[in-house]
C-alpha cells in the first residue's frame, strides 16, 4: 500500500529512491514522489526546461495529464516490465481493453469521446494565458499599470482550469463505472489475466477499435479511456492517489524536454535518468544564490504537496462509488478539484516567479552551459501545442489580468 500522507523530509544517500522515469515493483510511492529528492529534482528540470525554451514548448503536455484520478500513472511507475514509459504502452493495454468490450459498451466511450473531445480541446487552450503569463513575467514584460505576477489571481485561475479536469474526470467515471456493472463474468475472467503493474501479462493483439470511424481527438480520447478503464479497475485508491514528481506545475515546458523525442515514434523508452541528472546538472551551472531560489522551493511548496495528496486521495475516493455501483457527488468533486488547482497556482506561482529571479542573473557563459544541457538537439517547437499536436497559434485572450496592480505583490 502507498503511503498517502509521508513527506519525506530528507533521504540518507543510501536510502534514497529511484530517479523517476522507469517503473518497477514498489519502486514508486506518493512517499518518494514527494519527497525531497525527487521534488527537487523535479523543479530543477523545469528550471531548465523554462530557461532554455519557450512559450510553444511550454505549451505542450501529453494528454494522459489531465483527469487523471484513475490510476494510469500508477500502473507506469510501477510496471515491472519495466516499460512503463515505452510509447507501446498505453497502445497494448488500451488494444486489450478493446478487444474484451462488446460493441455496446465501445460505443458508449465513443459517445463519451465526442462529448468530451471540445472540452478537452478548451481544457488545452485555457492553459495559454497562464503560460502567456508565466513567459512575460520570466522576460519582465509587464503590462504598464502592474508589477509581477498576482498570487491570488494566478490561484483563481488554475482553480477553474482543475474544475474543468474534475469535470471531464466525473464523467469518465461515470461511464466507466457504468461498463463495469455491465461485464459479463467470461469479460471479468479476461480482465482478471491482465495484471496491474506486469505489462508482461498483456498479450500483443490487433486493434480492436478502427479509428477511421472517429475522428482524431476522438481517438484519441478512446485509447486514453481504454487504458485508464483498465488501471482503474484493477487498482486502488491508493493508485488512483498517486502522481508523478513532475504531475504539478506543467507549465513550464519540461514535458516537451522530455517527451517531444518520443512523440509519434512506436516502442520508444523515454530515458529513466533524465529529469534526474539534468536537473543536477542545472543546479551545478548556478551561483550559490541562484541555486538557493531553486532549492528554497522545496520547502515553500511542502504544505501544498501535503494538500494536494489529502484532495487528490477525496476525489479518488468519491469517483471510485461508481466502480461498485453507487453515485457519486459531482458538487463535492469538482469544489475539491478547485481546491486541487489553487493548490498547483501557488506552487505554479512559485516556480514562476523564482525561475524569474534565477534568469536575471544569469550570465552568458552560464545561458551557453544551460543550452547545452537542454539536449535534444534538431526539435524546435515552431508552433504552441494542443497537447502533443502542433497547431496554428491561436488567438490567446489578455493576460494583463494575472499580474499585480501596483509594486506589492503580498496577500
Amino acid at each position: 500500500m502507498l503511503a498517502l500522507s509521508v513527506v519525506a523530509q530528507d533521504e540518507p544517500p543510501q536510502t534514497r529512491p529511484p530517479r523517476h522515469g522507469g517503473g518497477g515493483p514498489g519502486n514508486y510511492t506518493i512517499a518518494q514522489a514527494t519527497s525531497a529528492r525527487a521534488q527537487l529534482n523535479t523543479i530543477a528540470f523545469d528550471g531548465l526546461a523554462f530557461l532554455t525554451g519557450g512559450y510553444n514548448c511550454d505549451t505542450f503536455l501529453p494528454p494522459g495529464k489531465i483527469s487523471d484520478f484513475f490510476g494510469f500513472q500508477n500502473m507506469r511507475d510501477v510496471d515491472g516490465a519495466a516499460m512503463g514509459h515505452n510509447t507501446d504502452f498505453l497502445t497494448r493495454i488500451a488494444n486489450n481493453v478493446l478487444g474484451i468490450l462488446n460493441d455496446e459498451q465501445k460505443a458508449q466511450l465513443v459517445e463519451l469521446g465526442k462529448a468530451q473531445a471540445p472540452e478537452i480541446e478548451n481544457l488545452a487552450l485555457k492553459r495559454l494565458p497562464l503560460i502567456q503569463a508565466f513567459c512575460r513575467n520570466l522576460a519582465g514584460e509587464f503590462p504598464a499599470d502592474r508589477q509581477g505576477l498576482s498570487r491570488d489571481a494566478v490561484m483563481k485561475y488554475t482553480a477553474g482550469i482543475f474544475e474543468l479536469s474534475g469535470e471531464l474526470a466525473f464523467q469518465r467515471a461515470e461511464v466507466y463505472g457504468k461498463i463495469v456493472s455491465s461485464l459479463t463474468d467470461e469479460q471479468k475472467a479476461k480482465f482478471a489475466r491482465l495484471k496491474f503493474g506486469n505489462s508482461r501479462t498483456w498479450p500483443d493483439v490487433p486493434e480492436a477499435f478502427d479509428k477511421r470511424t472517429v475522428s482524431h481527438p476522438v481517438h484519441v480520447a478512446m485509447m486514453t479511456y481504454a487504458s485508464e478503464f483498465f488501471s482503474w479497475y484493477a487498482g486502488s485508491v491508493e493508485s488512483d492517489t498517486y502522481f508523478c514528481p513532475e504531475g504539478h506545475g506543467t507549465y513550464f515546458g519540461s514535458f516537451y524536454m522530455k517527451d517531444a523525442p518520443a512523440v509519434h515514434r512506436t516502442n520508444y523508452s523515454i530515458s529513466t535518468a533524465l529529469t534526474g541528472d539534468s536537473g543536477e546538472s542545472f543546479l551545478a551551472a548556478l551561483d550559490t544564490t541562484q541555486r538557493e531560489q531553486i532549492t528554497s522551493l522545496v520547502d515553500l511548496q511542502r504544505q501544498d504537496l501535503q494538500d494536494i495528496v489529502a484532495t487528490r486521495r477525496m476525489v479518488a475516493t468519491e469517483l471510485r462509488q461508481f466502480i461498485s455501483g453507487g453515485s457519486a457527488s459531482k458538487a463535492k468533486v469538482l469544489n475539491l478539484c478547485r481546491h486541487y488547482g489553487e493548490l498547483d497556482g501557488e506552487l505554479s506561482y512559485h516556480y514562476a516567479t523564482h525561475f524569474a529571479e534565477v534568469n536575471k542573473t544569469l550570465t552568458v557563459e552560464q545561458r551557453a552551459t544551460l543550452k547545452k544541457l537542454r539536449g535534444i538537439e534538431g526539435f524546435s517547437a515552431k508552433n504552441p501545442y494542443l497537447y502533443a499536436d502542433p497547431i496554428s497559434s491561436p488567438a490567446i485572450p489578455n493576460s494583463d489580468f494575472l499580474f499585480l496592480r501596483g509594486t506589492s505583490n503580498t496577500r
